[in-house]
């Protein structure tokens, strides 16, 4: 199970992770809130509550067609007693439940979905389950934006990608037609393949150009370069799985490159994006 979120609430690291495109919350870690050292005796002070049950057995029953309710009508038969106990591997066992899951190993611990999570911080305290939300809910507002800017940058790269096939040839910095004598060597690496095709040297004729410039020749790329480089790797590995020549396809390239370059160089959803609007 890989941890892939946290948040912080009231200094304690909440960890989170996502199955199925569900969310679970660590258990375990909000326990330490209570009681740093005995978490696993918390969770189990919970779960043999009547209400926990009930509440977790109704989570199951709406979203888990394999619960197995006759299990769940003996756990919350017993609960109450003195002499009941429940942890969540007897609970998840017994039942086949899928709201709760407990791992072993380095980032292990018990994890529930959301729902059942918030339930379990309204028995730790009223005010622990206000910071829990509220940090939920801020992180899911950043991965929203997030998700929206990503969404946007692809939608601009779409629109770009076909504003190269219908924009007229304009004149700016477009890449150099190459000779013969160019054309003709063979690279033991594709990626200078499309180096050649694109910037009109290797990668190793740039670093020795530019000796005190930082990074590789692909870091100074504009945004322009980047988008018809993405596309020159694309169109060679097809030309690849034809069998052309490398030469031959270093001419293809070196074309293609030239065409969309005139074609983005004044391109105004690729200024917008570089303006940062």
């Amino acid at each position: 199970m890989a941890i892939n979120k946290k948040i912080e609430v009231v200094g304690k690291e909440i960890a989170l992770y996502s199955n199925q495109s569900q969310e679970y919350i660590s258990l375990t870690d909000m326990a330490r809130y209570r009681d740093s050292e005995r978490t696993n005796y918390i969770i189990q002070n919970w779960m043999r509550t009547r209400s926990a049950i009930e509440f977790c057995g109704l989570w199951e029953q709406l979203n888990n067609p394999n619960f197995k309710s006759i299990e769940f009508d003996a756990f919350k038969n017993e609960s109450g007693s003195n002499s009941f106990a429940l942890t969540p591997q007897k609970w998840i066992e017994s039942t086949n439940a899928i709201g709760i899951i407990s791992k072993s190993g380095r980032y292990g611990g018990t994890f529930a979905h959301k729902d059942i999570a918030f339930e379990f911080a309204s028995w730790i305290s009223a005010e622990f389950k206000f910071y829990l939300i509220h940090e939920f809910q801020r992180l899911k507002e950043q991965e929203s934006n997030i998700q929206q800017v990503e969404w946007n940058f692809q939608r601009t790269l779409a629109k770009v990608n076909y504003k190269i096939h219908t924009d007229a040839i304009k004149d700016n910095i477009i890449p150099k037609v190459l000779d013969k004598q160019q054309t003709s060597l063979v690279y033991a690496s594709e990626a200078d393949v499309l180096n050649m095709a694109l910037f009109g040297m290797t990668a190793k004729q740039w670093r020795d150009a530019k000796p005190v410039e930082k990074g590789n020749i692909r870091d100074t790329a504009t945004i322009q370069q980047l988008v018809v480089l993405s596309n020159l790797e694309s169109i060679n590995a097809m030309l690849i799985a034809q069998s052309m020549p490398q030469n031959e396809r270093l001419v293809q390239l070196n074309n293609i490159a030239i065409t969309q370059m005139k074609s983005l160089v004044d391109n105004q959803h690729i200024k917008k994006l570089q303006d940062g609007k």
